[in-house]
């Protein structure tokens, strides 16, 4: 069973856009947070930015702050996030996720999708 599902990854070069989007079950995409991690090779997975059920408030790590916006439709169940002014060190499988707990960690979430990467080129 599929309840996470991540698409919009792609080949960019430095300073281009992209548009993550994260289709979930309703169940799923009602926990209190839901947020975006990614992972480059050899490293661990790294919080990039995660968003209240009601969508008031949002998180974000230092590096992208001004060049990401996370945004979620709850008619449609759909997370996105809006990647701007992408750098080469924006490389890497980009994840959803959700969890009723802590948003920055990625022990706490309960349901992750596969992936989709993201490779920004020079």
């Amino acid at each position: 069973q599929v309840q996470l599902v991540e698409s919009g990854g792609g080949l960019v070069l430095t300073g281009g856009s992209l548009r993550l989007s994260c289709a979930a079950s309703a169940r799923i995409f009602s926990h209190y947070f839901m947020g975006w991690f990614r992972q480059a090779p050899g490293k661990e997975r790294e919080f990039v930015a995660a968003s209240r059920r009601s969508g008031v408030s949002a998180l974000y790590t230092d590096s992208v702050k001004g060049r990401f916006t996370i945004s979620r439709d709850n008619a449609k169940n759909t997370m996105y996030l809006q990647m701007s002014s992408l750098k080469p060190e924006d490389t890497a499988v980009y994840y959803c996720g959700a969890t009723g707990s802590e948003p920055t960690e990625a022990a706490g979430y309960d349901y992750w999708g596969q992936g989709t990467q993201v490779t920004v080129s020079s």
